[in-house]
């Protein structure tokens, strides 16, 4: 070793050091000689591997488009269902009333309605919904457009906003008048122009038998 020269006995006492892998934790490494402090290693970070950490990180808050709809499908669907249990099993109720008088939720409905819409929106979407040339909409059209999960939750919860506001007013008819609304509320749920056709006749046939009762004097 001492009748060795300094590079070759460099090279013997630091075989394995410089082959050591140093950058599986995130780091490059170079090796440095100067006759002051001997054989040194210099680590440097991977910014390469850092950044791919880092996006992977954030990529994986965001949930996939086909999630976010199913869960707000869902979460919309809940959140109507007690309003018309209340209708149709408690309609008289102070608790029923006083809920059905409020606003909150068809501001929920909307929030959520905006955010499907936001996020289901593309370049094409105006496109799609006035396709013909005199600016108004084709079935082939819309069926394109509702081809996506997230434009068909956004859909659902259209209906669920418009369909409990008709139950509503057909409750709040109801009230008003006297007149039964449990089955006409529970069709507005799935069926709600059928819904509101069988209020309005439920109305003028009771009408009608009121106007033919004979009066006792």
């Amino acid at each position: 070793m001492r009748n060795q020269p300094v590079s070759s006995a460099l090279e013997t006492i630091t075989p394995d050091l410089s082959s050591q892998q140093v950058g599986k934790w995130g780091s490059k490494h170079r090796n440095g000689w100067s006759f002051l402090g001997g054989s040194r290693v210099i680590l440097q970070p991977n910014l390469q591997n850092l950044q791919q950490r880092k996006s992977c990180r954030v990529s994986a808050i965001w949930l996939p488009n086909s999630q976010i709809a199913s869960s707000v499908f869902t979460l919309g669907t809940a959140a109507v269902l007690p309003f018309y249990t209340l209708m149709v099993v408690a309609p008289k109720a102070q608790l029923t009333r006083k809920l059905m008088k409020s606003t909150l939720l068809y501001v929920v409905l909307g929030l959520l309605y905006g955010f499907l819409l936001y996020l289901s929106w593309t370049p094409d979407t105006i496109r799609l919904m006035f396709a013909s040339k005199y600016w108004l909409p084709e079935l082939a059209g819309i069926a394109k457009m509702f081809s996506s999960e997230m434009t068909l939750a956004s859909a659902w919860i259209h209906l669920l906003a418009v369909d409990l506001f008709a139950a509503r007013q057909v409750y709040h008819d109801g009230l008003q008048n006297d007149i039964e609304t449990r089955h006409s509320v529970s069709l507005c749920l799935l069926f709600c122009p059928i819904g509101i056709v069988i209020h309005l006749l439920t109305k003028a046939v009771l009408s009608s038998a009121e106007k033919t009762e004979p009066r006792t004097s």
